[in-house]
């Protein structure tokens, strides 16, 4: 189904930003531009629906998870 590859595919895309998050690339670089344009309109508003736990960002992890819920109800 076209849709779960959609869904892999985003959770790839949410991956390669936590792991540049941790590298602290340049936000003039094109890639960090790309996955920033692609995850941002899911992760702000998650962002600011979360509690602050102390300058730890967990709007990736519960992104990720929703994702996978999607996707098993989906499957």
């Amino acid at each position: 189904m076209i849709l779960i590859q959609i869904i892999d595919l985003y959770s790839l895309i949410v991956f390669v930003a936590i792991v540049m998050s941790w590298m602290q690339l340049s936000p003039s670089n094109p890639i960090a531009r790309f996955v920033h344009a692609l995850t941002e309109p899911v992760l702000g508003p998650l962002r600011r629906a979360l509690p602050s736990m102390g300058g730890l960002d967990f709007s990736p992890m519960v992104l990720l998870i929703g994702l996978q819920m999607l996707k098993g109800w989906l499957f």
